[in-house]
C-alpha cells in the first residue's frame, strides 16, 4: 500500500494484495487520514467485481458521514453494477474533480 498526501487528500494506491486485505489495512490506519478526503486507486489490480467494491461500503459510509469524500478509482469494473452509495470513477483526475465538487457542495450547505 502506497500512501500519498496532496493537500487535504490522502491517495492510497494498491499494487499487490487483495481488496479484503486492503480494506483491513485502511481500517487499521484510518486514524492517520480520517480528517482528509480519501482516494483509493485500484487501477493496478486485476479485474474485480461488485463484491470487491462492496467491501469498501462500510468504510465509505463511515468516512462520508464525517463530511469527507471517499472515492475509488478503477477502470476495471462495470460502473452499472456499483452501488450508488460508493463513488467509483475511472481516472485519478475524475476523483479529484469529484472531491472538488463535493467540497463546493459542503461549502454551500448541501
Amino acid at each position: 500500500m502506497i500512501l500519498d498526501q496532496n493537500g487535504n487528500t490522502s491517495i492510497i494506491t494498491q499494487e499487490k494484495v487483495t481488496v479484503i486485505e486492503l480494506v483491513k489495512k485502511i481500517q487499521a490506519l484510518y486514524p492517520k487520514f480520517k480528517n482528509n478526503n480519501i482516494i483509493v486507486a485500484l487501477n493496478t489490480l486485476g479485474v474485480f467485481g461488485k463484491e470487491d467494491i462492496v467491501e469498501f461500503l462500510e468504510l465509505s459510509n463511515k468516512h462520508r458521514a464525517t463530511k469527507q469524500s471517499f472515492v475509488i478509482v478503477t477502470n476495471k469494473i462495470d460502473l452499472d453494477v456499483v452501488p450508488d452509495e460508493i463513488v467509483v470513477v475511472p481516472t485519478l483526475q475524475e476523483a479529484h474533480d469529484v472531491i472538488e465538487m463535493e467540497d463546493m457542495e459542503r461549502d454551500l450547505g448541501f
